[in-house]
Formats: C-alpha cells, sequence, structure tokens
C-alpha cells in the first residue's frame, strides 16, 4: 500500500526550526512525501504560484492528496490524527495539552533567543557576539521550563518522545551549539534528542551558502 500524496514546502537554507519539526514528523510516520523549497530571501513565498498553495504564503506548508496546511504545530497535529505509526504526542490527555503548550509557547516567546541566537548558529556555525541582558533573561526562563518538565533521570519530556522534544532541543541548541553557557543536564537532553535518525536526516541535508 503506498502512502497518500504529501509534499512539504521548506525554506531554501532548511534553516527553519518549524520546517525541520514537520520534516522530522515525516520520518517518524515514515511516510514518503516530495520535498520543495521557497527561497524566502528572494521573496518567492509571495509569489502567486505559493501563495496559491499556502494560505499564509509561510513555510512549513504540507499539502496532502491537495488539502494544504501550514503552521507547523497545526502539520504535526494533522499527521498524528490521519496516519498510524510512532506517536507524536502523549498518549494521556494531560500530558498532550503539555506537549502542545510547550509548542506553542516556543514559537511566540524568548525572543531574545531567537533573535540573536538564530538557527544560522545551529545549521551554519556559531557567532561570537555575547547575549544581551534579555536573552540572558529569556535563556534563564527557558532552563527554568526545561528543568521542570525533564525529571531526572529521563530522557524525554514526557517519558516516551514526542515532537515536543525536537522543537524544546532546537531552542536549547540555539545557545549549547554556540558555546552559550547552559545546564549540563539541559545541554546533555538537547545533544541526544540530536541524535535521533530523523533528526540527523534534517542536519545532513546539503545546505547553500548564506
Amino acid at each position: 500500500m503506498t502512502n497518500p500524496a504529501l509534499h512539504l514546502y521548506a525554506d531554501a537554507q532548511y534553516a527553519s526550526p518549524y520546517a525541520m519539526s514537520v520534516f522530522v514528523a515525516l520520518h517518524e510516520k515514515a511516510l514518503a512525501f516530495e520535498l520543495s523549497t521557497v527561497d524566502l530571501a528572494k521573496s518567492e513565498n509571495q509569489q502567486p504560484e505559493f501563495a496559491a498553495k499556502s494560505l499564509t504564503r509561510r513555510v512549513p506548508t504540507l499539502i496532502h492528496d491537495g488539502f494544504a496546511l501550514s503552521e507547523s504545530s497545526a502539520i504535526t497535529e494533522y499527521l498524528e490524527e490521519t496516519f498510524p505509526g510512532v506517536a507524536l504526542y502523549p498518549a494521556d490527555r494531560q500530558q498532550r495539552a503539555r506537549a502542545r503548550q510547550v509548542q506553542a509557547w516556543l514559537r511566540s516567546d524568548l525572543m531574545p533567543i531567537r533573535q540573536e541566537r538564530s538557527t544560522e548558529v545551529v545549521f551554519y556555525g556559531p557567532t561570537t557576539a555575547p547575549l544581551s541582558g534579555a536573552a540572558q533573561l529569556a535563556a534563564e526562563k527557558l532552563f527554568a521550563m526545561a528543568d521542570a518538565l525533564i525529571a531526572q533521570g529521563e530522557k524525554h519530556l514526557f517519558g516516551e518522545w514526542s515532537i515536543a522534544d525536537v522543537d524544546l532541543a532546537l531552542m536549547l541548541n540555539r545557545l549549547v551549539l554556540n558555546g552559550d553557557p547552559v545546564p549540563h543536564r539541559l545541554a546533555q537532553y538537547a545533544l541526544a534528542q540530536w541524535q535521533r535518525p530523523s533528526v540527523q536526516r534534517w542536519l545532513t541535508l546539503e545546505r547553500p551558502p548564506l
């Protein structure tokens, strides 16, 4: 039995943490999909061809049998509800809600970290610029949240792997891979998540020069 047609649109640099989240989810579900890139620097996402596919004109956008969906957490929830295979979210209702909370929070908060440690430091190389006071405060908030959710001795947020682990590890690795101070336990968690085969598939994609 072949999988229904799936087509993922990602950024040309493969640096979007949100495109990465969907890419990993597709591989975790063992789904065959076509991968295309959109050059955001050239505003290709605003061109009529892509605008006709994506209501928000953003990446990632996933097309499944003619149904187009953007916003990464909406896509991963759709994949979870549509396809069998590895679970992307916890089975427990409250833990599943917490996973969604983590995803929403990482996408809407911690802006100083996202600005000063863009994903270029993760996928292209570190920067020597020091963290501002605002970014240090954001990092402290990130560490407190992660420390509260990752139980001692656990490898994942909710006992078993979930897509929220990928999203949290990416945020932590903005700091870890840049050489910024990160509590050892959290740094080890983030680096361990980076070794997951589905994540490694994203990391080894060929990226054009910046």
